[in-house]
């Protein structure tokens, strides 16, 4: 039996502000930060360690990783980023106030563009400033992995390449693994690990900064998982 650690970010200054956040690189509020912290408080209390981090390449999820780490007495651990464990891209949504755009186009329309694993917000254009390729960290990536809006289902489908060529190798060498990310490119890990359907992800809410633990067998089946308290 291996375990394996989920953790989202610390709450976000665009969190706090209830804006669409997506590639967008803010940093964590104050909350966000203790949150943090007092995960990895949590791990320490509950004995865990580990081998190798994983984080996406935005500063929130960078943070927690690294408060986390250093309330474990971690620092010295490889951590490896990947823009393919970012959170989705928002398109056209990203800076904008989840409330006045409910108010704007309607709350079943919303709720579609956060939910469903198959719908696009609307997308921006490549001269925009949110626009991926105008950053440095993005300079690696080719034109048709640069986003213009993206729905969770492409979320999965960049983020599942990543698990199976770099978390899934850890794992089978018996690494303690421990992954910071995001709320929908987690949601895209689990829909994948406990194989659940879309109606069932789209019901998933994952809260910032709990450790999410999986016990998986040799296989990589899940056989029980759990918030850490």
């Amino acid at each position: 039996m291996q375990k394996l650690v989920l953790i989202r970010h610390g709450e976000s200054i665009w969190n706090l502000e209830n804006r669409f956040t997506g590639w967008t690189d803010v940093d964590l509020s104050e909350d966000g930060l203790q949150q943090a912290i007092n995960a990895g408080k949590l791990l320490a209390k509950h004995g865990y360690t580990f081998d190798v981090g994983f984080t996406s390449v935005l500063k929130r999820s960078i943070k927690t990783m690294h408060f986390v780490l250093e309330e474990l007495d971690h620092l010295w651990i490889p951590v490896h980023k990947s823009w393919r464990l970012n959170e989705r891209f928002y398109g056209a949504l990203q800076g904008l106030n989840k409330d006045e755009t409910t108010a704007k186009y309607g709350a079943e329309q919303v709720h579609k563009w956060r939910r469903d694993p198959h719908e696009h917000p609307p997308a921006i254009t490549e001269q925009d400033d949110r626009f991926p390729g105008h950053y440095l960290r993005y300079n690696d990536l080719t034109y048709r992995e640069l986003p213009l809006t993206e729905n969770l289902s492409e979320t999965m489908d960049r983020a599942l390449p990543f698990w199976h060529e770099h978390i899934v190798p850890a794992i089978r060498e018996n690494k303690k693994v421990v992954i910071c990310a995001h709320g929908n490119s987690l949601r895209a890990l689990i829909q994948y690990i406990e194989n659940l359907s879309d109606e069932d992800v789209a019901k998933l809410d994952i809260p910032t900064a709990k450790p999410w633990v999986y016990e998986l067998d040799d296989r990589l089946n899940c056989m029980k998982h759990y918030y850490l308290k």
